[in-house]
């Protein structure tokens, strides 16, 4: 078993700030990352307005084609995978929470200046501040991961991180309604300068408050300081050394990040594949339509997001009481929620009720938030210097077959739309057996503790003693 101290420092403590403010931060990110396509609808609908002459003639404030529209949503997501590994190397040598500030308030930024480029109706200027909109998108999450690396002792590791994720999936639940209001009551321009300002005003508090290393936290108490520091690789002072070497020969060679990699990348692809296909399943075959239910087109994404944090206290709690090992609860968790949904997708195509087949989709949906507090900690556990890096890698790759959804589906309904089922149900069935043959909660040894000033010097003298 795990030889660490069971609980730390009790009470409201500057971590727990740290995870609210991520919280935060993502909720804000993931909002403004869906800005643009929730406001297409508002921005194409015809208006009349009457001119100097008393003529009334009708207007429309975007006037680009489908294909157009298609090139702009494709741009931020071409520009978020490309900076997926740059964003978790710039957050181990800068400092993640520096670098998910700036990519949180660069993207508030591209968001406000959005209406006027749309104004102007050149579709290359759009699709170019999408892209870099998604630039600085695609560094938040894998610097996130950097923050944690210095924030979460192995202790509360999936708690911090379960609860600082979970914010993407309240902002699927509370961005629609939001958005729509502000579009009914202001206009759809102030849906991209009300998000942009709430991010920047985020990001203020963020840049103040929130620090790389808890040594630069001039508020955190001494017994939170030293449980840190006894807990998480840190040297004298929290050295860190100067020149970062990633051993990527050891990453693409180690099995348990290909197992972190595949289990990422069944859930992203069998996630986005299920909201799009589930929808339009029970509208074909029951004629319901989820969109306009109001509580069942956000109650999966709220069960989830709630289930996200309680996964993650209950992995921690598991881990910290020696009920198992910290292999062993990664295992469980990831394992135990793709088989259930596989079953559970299972269910949906033979179950013969509308009822039933809710259910099903509500559970589907919320039971990924088990997995989410095993592979998401993963990397932490066994490389958290390079756990970054990690996350970029690990996502750049899952977002491919992530992106190619909407083509596999329009492939496997050509034979018939269970066969779109039978393809998630595989990839859940694929992503539990590797996880569960290759996945660790080890240190891997090619992940040494980082060096401390003392040590580096020892070994120069040693080297000098051998020359």
């Amino acid at each position: 078993m795990d030889n660490l101290p069971r609980r730390g420092p009790t009470g409201y403590r500057r971590r727990h700030l740290v995870a609210l403010l991520a919280f935060l931060g993502i909720l804000i990110e993931d909002s403004l990352r869906s800005v643009f396509v929730y406001t297409i609808d508002p921005m194409k609908t015809p208006y009349k307005v009457t001119l100097g002459n008393g003529t009334v003639v009708e207007k429309q404030d975007f006037t680009l084609d489908f294909d157009e529209i298609s090139k702009v949503t494709r741009a931020s997501f071409f520009g978020y995978v490309a900076t997926q590994i740059l964003g978790g190397w710039l957050g181990a040598c800068l400092g993640g929470s520096r670098v998910f500030g700036v990519g949180v308030a660069s993207t508030a930024l591209f968001c406000l200046v959005t209406p006027f480029v749309i104004h102007t109706g050149v579709a290359n200027l759009l699709i170019a501040i999408r892209f870099f909109q998604g630039l600085f998108e695609g560094v938040t999450y894998p610097s996130i991961i950097a923050v944690w690396s210095r924030w979460a002792p192995p202790q509360e590791r999936a708690r911090l991180v379960t609860t600082a994720l979970s914010g993407s999936y309240f902002a699927i639940v509370v961005t629609p309604p939001v958005l729509r209001l502000i579009v009914k009551t202001l206009g759809w321009s102030y849906v991209f300068y009300i998000t942009s300002i709430i991010g920047l005003i985020w990001f203020a508090v963020w840049w103040t408050v929130v620090k790389d290393k808890p040594e630069d936290d001039p508020h955190i108490s001494t017994e939170e300081l030293k449980y840190l520091r006894d807990n998480l690789d840190c040297g004298p002072n929290d050295y860190i050394p100067k020149h970062i070497i990633y051993p990527w020969d050891k990453f693409v060679t180690s099995m348990p990040v290909w197992a972190i990699v595949v289990a990422l990348t069944c859930m992203c692809c069998c996630f986005n594949t299920l909201i799009i296909m589930l929808p339009i399943f029970m509208r074909g075959v029951y004629d319901y339509d989820v969109s306009n239910t109001g509580l069942m087109s956000f109650l999966p994404y709220l069960v989830m997001a709630v289930l996200m944090p309680v996964a993650g206290t209950l992995a921690d709690w598991l881990r910290n009481s020696e009920v198992l090992t910290t292999t062993q609860v990664r295992k469980v968790f990831n394992c135990s929620s793709f088989i259930s949904q596989a079953i559970l997708v299972f269910l949906v195509i033979h179950i013969n009720s509308v009822n039933g087949v809710l259910f099903c989709h509500v559970m589907i949906i919320g039971l990924s938030a088990f997995a989410w507090a095993a592979f998401s900690v993963n990397l932490l556990d066994i490389a958290p210097q390079h756990a970054s890096v990690l996350m970029g890698f690990a996502n750049t790759i899952a977002c491919v077959p992530g992106f190619l959804s909407i083509q596999i589906i329009d492939y496997f309904t050509d034979y018939g739309w269970q066969y779109v089922f039978y393809y998630v149900i595989a990839l859940y069935l694929v992503g539990a057996l590797f996880y569960w043959a290759f996945a660790s909660g080890e240190r891997q040894r090619w992940a040494p503790p980082a060096p401390t000033p003392e040590s580096e010097s020892l070994s120069l003298q040693q080297r000098s003693n051998v020359i």
